[in-house]
């Protein structure tokens, strides 16, 4: 005869899971961020690698810099993109622990606590990431000093 679980045991078990739901719904919003900054970061660059071979001189060699510095920068989201990512998979295989457990009757808590201590250490790594790519691109932004100099 089929196991019949209460509506209560499942209810309960939804319960449990809404923490880590909550948590996916922000890293789905990291996640939008950085797609953003990616998809902006690689439009400058193609937009550099068009002028870099027309450039001589300063200009030329400002669009090294910044070229170097935009590369950068693609390799630290893509950090901070792969690390939500594998947050928002160990936040669901939170979820799916949870509800295998209650409905098995398994006693695991400490696989989910472990779990979701993963998903937590993974999602800190890429808010970490995401800080450095913000500084990164704050230490780029300078405006030439030939620029601000005041004419009459």
């Amino acid at each position: 005869m089929p196991t019949v679980y209460a509506v209560s045991t499942i209810a309960q078990t939804i319960q449990l899971s809404l923490s880590p739901v909550f948590m996916l719904a922000g890293i789905a919003g990291l996640l939008n961020v950085l797609a953003g900054r990616l998809s902006r970061v690689v439009d400058r660059a193609r937009a550099l690698e068009a002028l870099h071979p027309r450039s001589t001189g300063a200009e030329h060699e400002r669009h090294v810099w910044e070229l170097r510095r935009l590369d950068r920068r693609v390799t630290i989201i893509n950090a901070s993109l792969f690390l939500a990512v594998a947050s928002a998979i160990m936040t669901c295989l939170v979820v799916a622990l949870l509800f295998v457990a209650n409905l098995a009757k398994l006693h695991i808590g400490t696989i989910v606590a472990l779990s979701f201590i993963m998903a937590m250490v993974l999602l800190v790594a890429s808010l970490i990431s995401f800080l450095v790519e913000v500084r990164v691109s704050l230490r780029a932004i300078h405006v030439r000093a030939e620029l601000l100099e005041r004419r009459p």
